[in-house]
């Protein structure tokens, strides 16, 4: 269990910390995923510094880990809202969505499974 545990976790902090940093230095995907969306620019940084967050909560819960936990759940209800921006404005490219918010689902669970 161990094993699967950091494996996922690890796996789920590298996605969403890349994706944090392409939101963060102002590369053209995300600007061009909020203009899609009908999201306003100046939300990128913001929804940029909760994928970072929440990449850095996960790993910090190897030390405590009810902040990787946390930072999961905060990853998964993040992905959600992102399935709802796609959803209201009748995007059906949701294989990205799909990859990620799978991974922070597994995250959430191997977390708490692991504590429990």
């Amino acid at each position: 269990m161990f094993a699967a545990y950091v494996t996922v976790t690890v796996l789920a902090a590298i996605f969403t910390g890349f994706a944090a940093v392409t939101y963060l230095i102002g590369h053209e995907y995300p600007k061009a995923q909020a203009d899609m969306k009908r999201i306003p620019r100046s939300w990128v940084p913001v929804l940029g510094t909760l994928l970072a967050a929440g990449s850095l909560g996960l790993v910090a819960g190897f030390a405590v880990p009810l902040v990787g936990t946390l930072a999961a759940a905060g990853l998964v209800l993040y992905f959600i809202g992102a399935l709802v921006a796609h959803l209201r404005v009748g995007s059906r490219k949701l294989v990205g969505w799909a990859v990620f918010f799978t991974t922070t689902v597994a995250t959430l669970a191997v977390n708490l499974a692991y504590h429990a």
